[in-house]
């Protein structure tokens, strides 16, 4: 479970993603288009070290998944990855990363996705009194296929979507920067998405045993 602090930060997180993300070589070029918050989602740090948020952000008529991970200090060997550094109010000074570069992000995904558990469930505490937060994008991960063989071989799923890929010691994850809303779909074990106005379930991202 995730527990989230009534703070200020500076930058805040739209400011954050509103000044990284044209910098990318993904990220699509639609002009001066503002970024929108669509909704967010978070998964646990076993270790509960590491904050781990994925957020989702419409440009235009495009959504863009945007996994970032926050650590109270640098990451080390990370360096291309860090985004920023952000003033936390409660917590102090939080190294902001692409999560696709931070190995905790790689181990909740995967977890996530096997386990499916989906996404963490978020509160407030007040006093001691916890406060649940409401979900603002719905995930459904599929867990292993029960009974079936997995899927072999590159999945490379739609052609036209922008995927990050990340490979662990047993798994080879993709993750999918720019969603595909029509619901397009890949073999299990996956991750998918629906929020206010997207019934259709949108991937995420998917897993396939490591070569």
């Amino acid at each position: 479970m995730a527990l989230i602090y009534h703070a200020e930060l500076h930058p805040d997180k739209m400011e954050l993603l509103a000044s990284w993300l044209p910098t990318t070589s993904w990220f699509p070029r639609v002009g001066q288009l503002p970024i929108e918050r669509v909704g967010s989602f978070r998964f646990d740090d076993p270790e509960g070290q590491v904050g781990i948020e994925t957020h989702l952000v419409a440009v235009g008529a495009d959504v863009v998944q945007v996994p970032l991970t926050y650590r109270g200090a640098p990451l080390e060997g990370a360096e291309k990855h860090l985004i920023t550094t952000m003033e936390h109010s409660v917590l102090g000074t939080r190294w902001v990363y692409d999560g696709c570069g931070d190995p905790v992000y790689a181990q909740a995904l995967t977890a996530s996705i096997l386990s499916g558990q989906g996404q963490a469930p978020q509160y407030f505490e007040n006093d001691g009194v916890r406060e649940d937060i409401p979900e603002s994008v719905s995930v459904v991960a599929s867990g292993l296929p029960d009974g079936e063989e997995l899927a072999e071989g590159p999945q490379p799923g739609p052609a036209d979507l922008t995927v990050a890929h990340i490979r662990t010691a047993d798994w080879d994850l993709s993750v999918v920067r720019i969603l595909e809303l029509g619901g397009e779909g890949v073999a299990d074990p996956s991750l998918t998405a629906t929020w206010p106005g997207q019934d259709v379930p949108v991937l995420l991202a998917w897993a396939l045993p490591a070569e």
